[in-house]
């Protein structure tokens, strides 16, 4: 529910409270969040968690529903509650007064978003778009994102209209595997004891909660809209109303994806395919030519890779905002209103990592940079319950974020000793860059 501070009156955000242009409402915002979550991570993934559960690919669905519903009660409370763009960063700085914590957690969230925009790009030039056109990957890859750079760079109304379309596209390759499982299905064919089958290579409980790892890549999307929270019309209002429709939105479609796929083909199969629903629409035998199926699966990936830049340069922007990166990334231009400088250096790094790392290991290393993300905003959402602030916003029970700590950390106990070292990478570096940003500060301010 929405709530003020006690004895303060609330009052509405404007947009004179930010230098960024209010200008999205709730219906676009829903649809930026549907879109940065029914992406790749379903189109391309399914084949990973069948290795782990067999058919029953609900069960880890499940269990990242929950630990997404969790967290994305402590999201609406903390970006309605404070609403600017930076995030979790800012939710960290609020609440301890770090600025190397307040650095690490921001960096580790436009870290993620670069990572993930990288493994797209890579999904995006592999066997899908060969299935079109058989050009080199390389270079579909950093013209792919190139055009994702020019199109936040012509600002986010424009990207959330593009993303609008594309999650029309991407949401009815969805139901349309969903729809051929089920004349499938209807017409006697599959075999429906396999939704209850699990892996014989592990146990069930061990395996669900090893897919679960990258069931919750999945549902990744929802953090990204904290980093928008300063052109969003009415946060207080708008945040929790798409935030909650569209993670739900987004299980309801996965689980039944996870039901249909595991009926029409065998799992061995699915864990074997880098187009995973394709193998569904091959499976059913009906007419529906593959290309067009890859075609969709191209747009969800192109889709999900835009969503996460824009993400990253958001969270640029907001470290800039608060000085712990260089105040050159901070900069907006006069026109558009948009941070120029940093969305050029995230599509830059983008580039960079789509050459690092297969596409199971970069989701893995999202997800291991997001749970702390997670955790940290949990941990900021109990520490800041008392603090009031003059503008109403919603409100979570004491019990969510601290359920939401426990499942994040239950999920980190499945990663690989690999992640971990490359985690620890990311600490390595984000605080040689932490180091090397207040040595740039304090020298700005013996010069002045």
């Amino acid at each position: 529910m929405a709530e003020t501070g006690q004895g303060e009156t609330a009052a509405p955000d404007t947009a004179s409270d930010t230098r960024l242009a209010r200008n999205v409402g709730a219906v676009l915002l829903f649809f930026f969040i549907v879109g940065d979550t029914l992406g790749a991570g379903i189109y391309t993934l399914v084949g990973t968690m069948a290795e782990d559960v067999g058919g029953m690919l609900w069960l880890p669905l499940v269990i990242a529903l929950v630990v997404a519903l969790l967290t994305a009660g402590t999201y609406a409370e903390m970006i309605s509650k404070y609403p600017h763009a930076g995030g979790a960063a800012r939710y960290a700085e609020r609440a301890f007064r770090t600025p190397f914590l307040t650095f690490i957690v921001g960096f580790f969230m436009l870290s993620s978003g670069i990572v993930t925009a990288a493994l797209l790009a890579n999904a995006f030039s592999g066997d899908y778009f060969t299935t079109l056109v058989d050009l080199p990957a390389v270079p579909v890859t950093v013209v792919f994102l190139l055009l994702l750079t020019a199109i936040n760079l012509r600002g986010l109304r424009e990207s959330l209209a593009a993303n609008t379309v594309a999650t029309i596209i991407e949401t009815s390759g969805l139901v349309l595997v969903i729809a051929v499982a089920a004349i499938v299905f209807g017409s006697g064919g599959g075999d429906a004891s396999r939704i209850l089958t699990p892996s014989p290579d592990q146990p069930i409980l061990a395996g669900a909660f090893a897919a679960s790892v990258v069931a919750f890549f999945s549902f990744l999307g929802f953090e990204a809209a904290a980093n928008m929270a300063e052109e969003v019309k009415r946060p207080s209002r708008a945040y929790p109303r798409a935030l909650f429709g569209a993670v739900c939105t987004a299980g309801l479609v996965y689980l039944l994806i996870a039901l249909g796929s595991a009926i029409v083909v065998d799992p061995a199969v699915m864990a074997q395919s880098t187009g995973p629903l394709l193998e569904v629409i091959t499976a059913s035998g009906l007419a529906i030519p593959g290309w067009v199926f890859s075609l969709i699966a191209l747009v969800a990936i192109a889709n999900g890779a835009l969503l996460f830049m824009v993400m990253a340069s958001r969270a640029t922007y907001g470290l800039a905002e608060v000085g712990l990166l260089p105040s050159v990334f901070g900069r907006v231009g006069s026109g558009r209103r948009t941070p120029w400088v940093a969305i050029l250096a995230v599509g830059a790094a983008t580039i960079g990592m789509s050459f690092v790392g297969t596409i199971s290991t970069l989701a893995d290393t999202t997800v291991l940079l997001l749970l702390f993300v997670f955790i940290s905003t949990n941990v900021s959402c109990l520490v800041l319950k008392k603090d009031r602030v003059p503008r109403e916003h919603f409100r979570v029970p004491a019990v969510v974020p601290v359920l939401a700590i426990v499942a994040s950390i239950v999920l980190l106990t499945q990663q690989s000793p690999e992640i971990w070292l490359l985690g620890a990478g990311f600490v390595v570096v984000g605080t040689i860059l932490f180091l090397v940003a207040l040595a740039g500060r304090r020298r700005e301010s013996t010069s002045s």
